[in-house]
């Protein structure tokens, strides 16, 4: 078969076999050529490269010992709210000797349902200082611990007849939330390959939703949402922990961060070949070595540093912005309080717990297509999107509210709105800032900038969490619509400044908001992109450049 002629000029650099194909390396100075040979290589390095056994092994049970136990405890302190309510009342007047007031148990239980953001708070804190000492598995590891701890703290608090402990567990449960939403997307993304990256990251959305579910399942008069078995809810916190303490000691840590941070070429050598399902691995070496050696007299930023670093300002901002509008766009209002909302909307007391069930079922169907679609549509696309359309619908339920007493059918409309809620936020918010907090900051800012975003999500949780039912109480059903505002004005914002990221290396990212950073080539230590030599695939003469012969 007649080999394709490269056009002149250009020299051979060498010649190297791999398994299923010959690849020839130039170096070349035509233009036509490079772009030809870059489409050529990425076109099969794609079809090729793809999900292998131990890379869906690491998101799935790294998500599901994480990502689930975040979105699980969500929901699932809603369907036991009056028993726990009960709860406490009677744990109050043991130890204090009067009945609680009613304006002061709703208090008690709204800093019940909210102590997991101030625990998440202290988690996005530590973060930092636990990924770089332990590294990205042994975070995960770590965590794991404080799961177990929270589960206990929760399921024995009726028994031990102390609401405080329950408190507790909360707390603890939101420190698992805080380092577990930053380790796992960071780990996720360093071990996937560039053109699945953003489908692996939203694995982290898709067990939130699932997570979610659950414990809206789980929830049912018919399981546990009994007033004799609401603690162990609260128990089972514990069952994704040991399972992911049973595997993923078996699994690599991250290879970026064995080889960027702890210099270990064997060992991320063998973690490139064990997630990426093949020997030769020459490639992604040399890109973290180009990452590591335009970075060489760079060392792991601190938060004050990364504030202070005007060549990533705008990715800063972006961060800021995503995670804040994460929570404040109101969507854990609904999830901690949807036997409330549904009860304004006028459905009976036992419609509401299968209704919400299928407020879970929406979710988790959204974000499976979000995470089928985000390397079609893209980032930008998705994230925008999903805001613009959780907008439209907050207006719809607000409509829905004020009508439901004069218009036949209103209730069942408000329920439509909150599903096209859910549905907008999974398809895009849900799981995206993560994904683009992972991509937007290389490997000497990224851990520092979780804990700032992460800080920033679980402060807004919380203030979500504590003040809704008092914004509910004052504005009733135009409350939402200070949600669909903060929603335009995000979307408002990613239009302008936000480019897209789908298919990128972290170095091209970079030099998107170097544009916007108005920060020149020269002027940063951060220049990373690698040299690598260029590689065209020889294989047959269905696809040729025109400038060549046979």
């Amino acid at each position: 078969m007649a080999t394709p002629k490269i056009p002149s000029p250009a020299r051979q650099l060498h010649y190297r076999t791999s398994e299923t194909q010959h690849l020839r390396t130039m170096q070349t100075n035509d233009g036509n050529a490079s772009e030809w040979t870059e489409k050529r290589t990425v076109a099969k390095q794609q079809t090729k490269q793809g999900l292998t056994c131990h890379l869906l092994t690491a998101s799935f049970i790294g998500a599901f010992g994480s990502s689930f136990l975040y979105g699980y405890n969500l929901s699932v302190i809603n369907a036991p709210t009056a028993y726990i309510k009960r709860f406490c009342n009677e744990s109050w007047m043991k130890h204090y000797g009067t009945a609680i007031e009613p304006k002061s148990l709703t208090l008690l239980w709204s800093f019940i349902v909210s102590i997991t953001a101030i625990g998440g708070l202290f988690g996005a804190f530590v973060v930092t200082l636990l990924l770089n000492c332990l590294g990205r598995k042994g975070t995960l590891l770590l965590n794991n611990g404080f799961a177990i701890v929270a589960a206990l703290f929760m399921s024995l608090s009726e028994t031990a007849d102390a609401f405080e402990m329950l408190i507790v567990g909360r707390f603890i449960i939101g420190v698992s939330g805080g380092i577990s939403l930053s380790a796992l997307p960071m780990y996720l993304v360093e071990i996937s390959q560039k053109h699945i990256r953003g489908a692996l990251g939203q694995i982290t959305a898709v067990f939130i939703c699932v997570g979610v579910f659950t414990g809206q399942t789980m929830g049912l008069p018919e399981i546990l949402g009994k007033e004799s078995t609401w603690p162990l809810l609260f128990g089972l916190n514990a069952v994704p922990a040991l399972v992911q303490l049973a595997v993923l000691p078996f699994l690599p840590e991250s290879p970026r961060y064995l080889l960027f941070e702890k210099n270990d070429v064997s060992k991320a050598r063998k973690a490139f070949q064990v997630f990426h399902g093949k020997e030769d691995v020459t490639e992604e070496i040399e890109e973290v070595l180009g990452e590591r050696r335009a970075q060489s007299e760079v060392h792991i930023a601190s938060v004050l540093e990364l504030l202070q670093n005007r060549s990533v300002r705008w990715q800063l901002i972006t961060t800021v912005v995503t995670m804040s509008c994460y929570q404040l766009c109101g969507l854990n209002a609904i999830w901690y309080y949807t036997s409330s909302i549904f009860t304004k909307a006028g459905l009976r007391k036992d419609q509401i717990p299968y209704i919400t069930l299928s407020t879970g079922a929406v979710e988790v169907l959204s974000s499976i297509l979000s995470s089928l679609t985000i390397e079609r549509l893209g980032r930008k696309p998705l994230l925008i999107g999903g805001f613009c359309l959780m907008a439209f619908f907050y207006g719809l339920l607000t409509m829905s509210l004020n009508l439901q007493e004069n218009v036949n059918g209103m209730s069942y409309l408000s329920v439509i709105a909150i599903l096209g809620v859910i549905a907008s936020f999974c398809m895009g918010p849900g799981g995206i800032p993560f994904v683009l907090t992972s991509e937007m900051f290389d490997q000497s800012c990224r851990s520092s900038a979780f804990m700032i975003g992460g800080t920033l999500m679980w402060l807004s949780n919380f203030l979500v969490g504590l003040l809704f039912p008092f914004i509910q109480s004052g504005l009733g059903a135009y409350c939402f619509l200070l949600f669909a505002a903060i929603c335009l004005l995000g979307s408002l914002y990613l239009y302008i400044v936000l480019p897209e990221t789908k298919n990128k290396t972290f170095a091209q990212i970079y030099q998107e908001f170097a544009k916007i950073n108005k920060v020149l080539k020269n002027d940063t230590k951060h220049e990373m992109e690698p040299s690598l030599p260029m590689t065209i695939t020889v294989k047959d003469n269905a696809s040729r450049d025109p400038e060549t012969t046979a």
